[in-house]
């Protein structure tokens, strides 16, 4: 059994930020593979379906981003999945719109989410996939970039990531190893 955990705030005014990417990307990716996220449990929602034999959970806490761990924790325990096989598919302001890098370890690099998921988990040993927003200009904050949604000119480069990052996460279900991610997403 595999997890995959997508990151965001709740509430229609974040719906579609750019610290929404996570939802965004696993909503896309359960959509392709007919599974109802709508399943409310432990601070989250989630739905489960087979692919390919595996069974595979896609969540989206209910917390705030900054309690994130909150949810996918308990939800680890209750499911008993391992720590392996779970992903984690959040916002990266630090690559450009419409680049995703995928990862298998390391520290939160200033994401509150993932801090999160660090604390309540008790290591940083889990896989994410990364998907890039870019950086904020000099006439923004970054509490107000985050915020606020991909640009007209950013909606379609954005679509692409998330595609992209949707096919990572197949190939991740379907067992392709994280270098192997790394050599053909990143």
């Amino acid at each position: 059994m595999k997890m995959i955990v997508g990151l965001g705030n709740i509430g229609p005014q974040y719906d579609r930020t750019r610290h929404n990417t996570g939802f965004m990307v696993v909503e896309q990716f359960a959509q392709s593979h007919d599974i109802n996220i709508k399943t409310r449990k432990m601070n989250a929602k989630y739905g489960s379906g087979f692919i390919n034999s595996e069974k595979v959970i896609v969540v989206e806490p209910t917390t705030f981003m900054n309690d994130s761990g909150i949810a996918v924790k308990p939800l680890m325990d209750y499911f008993d999945i391992p720590v392996e096989n779970v992903v984690i598919v959040h916002d990266d302001m630090d690559l450009p719109v419409g680049k995703i890098r995928v990862k298998d370890k390391g520290s939160a690099g200033g994401h509150n989410g993932i801090k999160s998921i660090i604390a309540n988990l008790g290591t940083e040993n889990f896989t994410r996939v990364r998907v890039g927003t870019g950086h904020p200009d000099k006439s923004n904050s970054v509490v107000n970039y985050v915020l606020g949604r991909f640009s007209k000119d950013q909606v379609p480069v954005f679509k692409q990531a998330a595609d992209h990052a949707v096919n990572a996460l197949d190939d991740w279900v379907d067992g392709l190893s994280i270098s192997e991610l790394e050599n053909r997403y990143n």
